[in-house]
């Protein structure tokens, strides 16, 4: 499994629900900003108008909530490189505690052109995946 991308993130007062912890929905968005960081890392137009990527499935394993204020560390691994598509692996983590892992999962992802017809990966993703 390699490490493909790690960005830091912090903890927004908005990302809080009635139970005063990080509501799940929003662990979904930390690794969404972490895709796209990575992809437009690689390359300006990873979103051009032939093609984009799009989430295909997702699964997120809740460790344990994250409180505010706080300072995450999310990491993408590439665990699965197919023709079309491209299994990312995530973790978000303390950046603040060692060894603290609030989540994990997987995301898919697959490459369409504008008719939304599945393409090959992109050079530049699979490069950065081998």
């Amino acid at each position: 499994m390699k490490t493909v991308f790690e960005i830091p993130m912090d903890v927004r007062w908005g990302d809080m629900d009635a139970f005063n912890h990080v509501n799940n929905a929003s662990y979904l968005r930390f690794i969404e900003e972490a895709r796209v960081a990575w992809f437009k890392s690689l390359t300006a137009d990873w979103a051009a108008v032939d093609c984009a990527p799009i989430l295909a499935a997702a699964t997120m394993n809740y460790r344990r909530p994250i409180g505010w204020p706080e300072r995450l560390r999310v990491t993408l691994h590439a665990e699965k490189l197919g023709t079309k598509s491209l299994t990312l692996g995530h973790r978000i983590e303390s950046a603040t505690q060692d060894g603290v892992l609030y989540a994990d999962g997987t995301t898919v992802m697959v490459w369409v052109d504008n008719s939304g017809a599945s393409i090959p990966l992109p050079p530049s993703i699979r490069a950065a995946c081998e």
